[in-house]
């Protein structure tokens, strides 16, 4: 028995390691892809190319190493029943739970290194990868200046001639255009020099031009002078601008990664983060509150709210003793205290501006209510999706080693197309339950595991029909049905054996 589960693992781990080299060089081309508009062009040299892609890799692990089992499994068992091996097998009394024991064992050994490879690795390399992309900009300052075009950064859109030096940092004909509020004026600088100056240890570029002169609008107060769109030219010798390159990360799609830190914390971390997230909601909750109630206090400490104490004077209300309901209350009908037209209007100003502002206060509370809900699911579902990696490095083998036994087919013709799509499924399932439980549409629970309960019954059928020698559709139960109904409407007798 030790040599065919020798077998039976090394045909598995020959057909694992090839599918998981491949489809890993596939998920880096495309993440080659996805950031080439911050690779391409940069002047960056290969090993801060291959510190980017190496900090990147991890992250996509996830999603190779269960495609990757998935698809070896319908090869690998797919092959076997395809020569004939697995009726070699049951023919010496193996069954197909029996030639699958090895595998078991390494898979859920697998599933172990999946969990402390989520928990440990993936979160420090994501920490690496997003503090990488940062930095970029800091220590290669002319990456963020492409030549001969202009360039959004900050506030200000830059356009350079020519660039030279070793790390491109001297720039030749340099023109900015200063985005400004639409109440500010426009600033336009022409430049025959400059010369770029960046600190690892800080976000601002420092720009430094050189014998250049700049326009800038003139607002005048008055409407004729405006229409002659008037300006003030000045030039300079030497000019240097500080540049904040904080929304050119942002704009390069840091700010949502950076923002998401669950993502580079572990288990333990993430518990730490959140039980603070979970006390400041609560916090923040009952700050709200009391915040709303005291505005009402607020309302009948305003004079105007005095008014109606006047007014029942003058219309002489004292003479009549008030409910006691009425006196530690504010009457229920507050204009039929008040003769005056004008003080009624007041009360009514003031009633309508309170509730103005306390809607405004109710609305503003519950969006960032709202926002802090969204963080602390984001990292409950980083937490849970931890142990989900290391569960579907199972889940599907147990999928793939009985659909290979039956569909009895391997090479990578019909096991790609089944392995492609029920990972399909699978990553669809798994985006739209963290998609609804960032939402606070679902439990953070069942978000992270709302992919592996819908596959969870497959794999058991599946393992069911394969151990029993049952194929995949039994079609007599489908066409069985209906032939009894064809005959009984036509009045048919079926034909004896």
């Amino acid at each position: 028995m030790k040599i065919l589960d020798r077998y039976i693992l090394t045909s598995f781990l020959k057909t694992f390691g090839s599918v998981f080299i491949i489809l890993f060089f596939i998920f880096i081309l495309q993440g080659i892809w996805l950031f080439i508009a911050e690779l391409a062009g940069k002047d960056l040299d290969a090993w801060l190319v291959t510190k980017f892609l190496l900090f990147y890799s991890p992250t996509i692990v996830p999603l190779v190493l269960p495609l990757s089992i998935l698809l070896a499994s319908i090869m690998t068992f797919g092959n076997f029943a395809e020569n004939y091996e697995f009726a070699a097998m049951k023919s010496s009394g193996i069954s197909l739970g029996r030639a699958m024991r090895a595998l078991m064992i390494f898979i859920f050994g697998l599933s172990i290194v999946a969990f402390l490879f989520a928990n440990n690795v993936i979160p420090r390399a994501q920490y690496k990868f997003i503090n990488l992309r940062k930095s970029i900009v800091q220590r290669k300052p002319a990456m963020a200046i492409a030549e001969g075009q202009f360039n959004a950064i900050g506030d200000f859109n830059i356009k350079v001639d020519k660039k030279s030096g070793e790390n491109g940092e001297k720039l030749k004909g340099v023109t900015i255009h200063q985005r400004k509020p639409a109440s500010s004026n426009a600033k336009i600088i022409r430049s025959k020099n400059g010369v770029l100056h960046s600190s690892e240890d800080s976000n601002l570029l420092q720009l430094e031009l050189f014998d250049g002169y700049y326009y800038e609008e003139v607002t005048s107060k008055d409407p004729a002078e405006r229409q002659r769109l008037p300006f003030a030219k000045s030039s300079f010798s030497r000019q240097v601008m500080n540049i904040d390159l904080t929304k050119f990360n942002e704009s390069n799609g840091d700010k949502e990664q950076v923002s998401h830190t669950n993502n580079m914390l572990n288990i333990s971390e993430l518990n730490y983060t959140l039980d603070s997230l979970q006390a400041n909601y609560q916090k923040e909750k009952a700050s709200i509150t009391e915040n709303v109630t005291n505005r009402a206090n607020i309302v009948l400490a305003n004079p105007a709210s005095r008014t109606i104490l006047r007014e029942r004077d003058s219309i002489g209300i004292e003479k009549k003793p008030l409910p006691k309901a009425v006196k530690d209350s504010v009457p229920a009908n507050l204009l039929s205290l008040i003769d005056k037209a004008e003080d009624k209007k007041k009360v009514l100003d003031l009633a309508s501006n309170s509730l103005s502002s306390s809607n405004f206060i109710i609305m503003a509370g519950q969006n960032e209510l709202k926002e802090k809900i969204k963080n602390i699911n984001g990292h409950w579902h980083a937490l849970y999706e931890k142990f989900v990696i290391g569960f579907a490095c199972i889940l599907m083998f147990f999928i793939g080693a009985p659909l290979g036994a039956i569909i009895r087919k391997g090479g990578l013709g019909l096991p790609i197309v089944f392995a492609v799509l029920i990972f399909i499924i699978f990553h669809f399932i798994n985006t739209f339950g963290k998609k609804l439980a960032q939402e606070d549409g679902i439990p953070p629970f069942a978000g992270a595991w709302m992919s592996s309960f819908v596959l969870a019954p497959l794999a058991v059928l599946l393992t069911y029909r394969a151990t029993n020698d049952i194929g995949l559709i039994n079609m007599d139960n489908l066409l069985l049905p209906l032939q009894k109904l064809v005959q009984k409407i036509f009045n048919l007798k079926p034909k004896e054996q």
